[in-house]
């Protein structure tokens, strides 16, 4: 319950309801989102469209009069090409599409969700092999990430830790003085690492990646930065639209390195986007709970309690009564909450930087936790474990 001066209440929901209101809540930003987008790129994109419809028209029919082709023979032809180009069939050389370097790169771009399109199984058994192996391929791939996810930032909570320490020996905190005791945000024990850190670490990382990615395809495949830039988050990203494709040509000068290199530099990209991603939706919710909690208790003489919209260090995980969540992060053997927050990210940062990896209550019940959809997947059967 929440009271204000002015005698009016609003009354506390329960944890289903909130979850219920930001789900809903979430999925009209999305759809606001997605409307403002689809806005914006038809405004950008659709004359350019307009434009090259009149060009390739122009020039098909100068085609047609200058060489005096018939045009239906014509796009009987292009058709035709248009098939081959979907079995890897492109007017430059370019490199075999199903030798082993070439399948292999495939698998990659299936097991990490990329998916860019420029090679696709023709065969029927292919496209039904295509299905089980993506199956098994990408759960596997998508436990990997969250399992990095887990160790970057058990690694980035000891490095800050790591930073605070020497900052505190710098300043000369924590030496022995018999006027004062030092306080407790300046003491190593009371300090805790911030996700907003965390986030600002994983971006400035994905930015070097992208900008060292971007100079190597700038020289190799004569791409623009922009259009490397382009490249690198489309792909980094797992959108894979699949216009711009790297390590295509049959050749290229130091071919094997290059390759080598192309394949880190998407797997590091892959990896940091991903957990990036992860710590961005953390903020994100945060960011609607504060936004129900506006809605809910609109007046700001009203102190309300019924939702959590704080993001400081929160005793024991708690907040208002109910208990916050830590989907995102949770090292193994060291998970002790149910649900996503804020505030219990910084709190298990905490804990992992000043005494490493714990046990957990999780283990007692046979789940353990996990970042993203995995975590709400072991939360949710933890939760069930204990009900009964």
């Amino acid at each position: 319950m929440c009271t204000g001066r002015g005698g009016c209440c609003c009354r506390s929901r329960s944890p289903m309801n909130e979850d219920n209101a930001r789900f809903c809540l979430l999925a009209g930003l999305i759809l606001l989102y997605l409307l403002c987008g689809a806005a914006i790129f038809s405004a950008l994109e659709h004359p350019f469209e307009l434009r090259a419809r009149h060009l390739w028209k122009q020039q098909l029919d100068n085609f047609t009069k200058q060489y005096r082709v018939n045009l239906g023979a014509l796009h009987t032809l292009l058709r035709q090409y248009e098939e081959a180009n979907g079995a890897g069939i492109r007017v430059d050389t370019l490199r075999p599409r199903w030798d082993f370097s070439g399948a292999f790169y495939f698998v990659g771009t299936v097991v990490s969700t990329i998916g860019f399109g420029m090679t696709t199984p023709a065969t029927i058994a292919g496209k039904i092999f295509l299905i089980f192996y993506g199956l098994i391929g990408c759960a596997a791939t998508i436990l990997f990430f969250n399992l990095f996810l887990e160790r970057i930032i058990t690694m980035l909570a000891y490095i800050m830790r790591w930073c605070h320490e020497r900052r505190l020996r710098c300043a000369g905190v924590g030496a022995i003085s018999g006027r004062e005791e030092p306080r407790e945000d300046d003491s190593l024990e009371g300090w805790k690492p911030s996700v907003y850190y965390v986030m600002l670490i994983l971006g400035v990382a994905s930015v070097v990646i992208a900008c060292s990615a971007s100079t190597l395809y700038c020289s190799m495949e004569d791409w623009s930065y922009v259009d490397s830039l382009y490249f690198c988050f489309v792909a980094f990203s797992t959108i894979g639209f699949g216009d711009l494709v790297s390590s295509q040509r049959q050749q290229y000068e130091a071919q094997e390195a290059y390759r080598l290199g192309n394949c880190l530099f998407i797997l590091m990209g892959v990896c940091c986007i991903y957990s990036l991603f992860n710590v961005i939706s953390i903020i994100i919710k945060q960011t609607l709970n504060w936004i129900l909690g506006k809605l809910v208790c609109p007046r700001r003489d009203q102190p309300c309690s019924c939702s959590a919209t704080d993001a400081g260090p929160v005793a024991d995980g708690v907040y208002g009564g109910r208990r916050l969540s830590g989907e995102m992060i949770s090292v193994n053997e060291f998970m002790v909450s149910n649900k996503v927050s804020l505030a219990l990210l910084q709190k298990q940062l905490s804990e992992t930087a000043h005494q490493g990896p714990q046990q957990s209550y999780g283990h007692q019940n046979g789940f353990s936790g996990g970042v993203g959809a995995l975590g709400i997947m072991n939360n949710r059967l933890q939760e069930t474990s204990v009900d009964r």
